[in-house]
């Protein structure tokens, strides 16, 4: 009897282990879940924030996530109003892209500041041009206007190189693009020169004679660069904006899905057909 007992105790016992090997097996596949979506490949969605500039630049970006969503790339747009933030939330991981300035901008940003943010991509050619409510052509400004430009370092010094393109100023020979006040040589015309917040200087039109203002900030303020500009650069000036992203991410493949996105028909349609000569797309 005892033999009987012990028999159907190891039976029992059999019967189990089986039955609990058996289950796990069947879980397996459940466990490595979270694994097994990291390497889902092509259905993968990928996420990516991005800080751009508001006006046109948020149009744009529109179009832009669009495009990449059909590649299984989600973007996140954050929208900023100056031109310091967006490279401090980058470099400290807040985002993992911007765009909204040009190389000489980074690099002077980034000397000054000890960021780590590197070119990705180009974008868009934003000529500057200068803009005045009390005149209509450069020639009329008088001896002893005030004008205006920005203060930050690069686009102040893109900005007298605009002014001694329009024959306002002489700049010192060899200063490019690190041109400042100071470096004006001749100033036939006697003009005051008054730094402002890039943001600002369509604000300040009715306190100025003239003042530089880059393209995105006339446009989100209702100007029309190629008729309301009474100066402009060039369409091939070297000012080309960049898409930035830090040094050590820069080889990471969804970026080249944003890229391809930004540097899609979709965009360039936009670009031509609803901003014209105000915008040249660099690709």
């Amino acid at each position: 009897m005892k033999k009987s007992y012990v028999s159907l105790f190891l039976s029992l016992v059999v019967a189990l282990v089986v039955a609990g090997c058996g289950g796990g097996q069947g879980q397996d596949p459940q466990a490595g879940g979270e694994a097994n979506a990291g390497n889902a490949g092509a259905g993968q969605v990928e996420k990516l924030k991005v800080g751009i500039m508001s006006g046109p630049e948020e149009d744009i970006w529109k179009v832009v996530k669009e495009v990449a969503a059909k590649d299984s790339l989600d973007l996140e747009l954050v929208v900023f109003s100056d031109y310091v933030q967006p490279n401090k939330v980058l470099e400290d991981g807040q985002l993992d892209a911007n765009a909204f300035q040009h190389v000489p901008y980074l690099e002077e940003f980034n000397a000054g500041q000890g960021t780590h943010i590197v070119k990705l991509a180009d974008t868009i050619n934003y000529p500057i041009g200068m803009y005045s409510k009390k005149v209509k052509d450069v020639a009329e400004l008088k001896e002893g206007d005030l004008v205006g430009l920005p203060n930050d370092p690069t686009n102040g010094a893109r900005a007298l190189i605009l002014f001694e393109q329009a024959g306002l100023i002489k700049l010192k020979e060899g200063v490019g693009v690190k041109a400042t006040i100071r470096d004006i040589v001749d100033n036939p015309k006697k003009l005051e020169f008054k730094e402002m917040d890039a943001a600002f200087l369509t604000k300040a039109l009715d306190d100025l004679a003239a003042a530089v203002i880059n393209s995105n900030f006339a446009i989100e303020s209702g100007l029309v660069p190629t008729k309301d500009a009474i100066f402009m650069e060039p369409k091939d000036s070297p000012w080309v904006n960049i898409i930035a992203v830090r040094e050590a991410d820069k080889d990471k493949p969804v970026f080249q899905k944003l890229v391809k996105a930004f540097h899609s028909d979709e965009v360039k349609k936009l670009v031509t057909e609803k901003y014209g000569d105000s915008m040249v797309t660099a690709w």
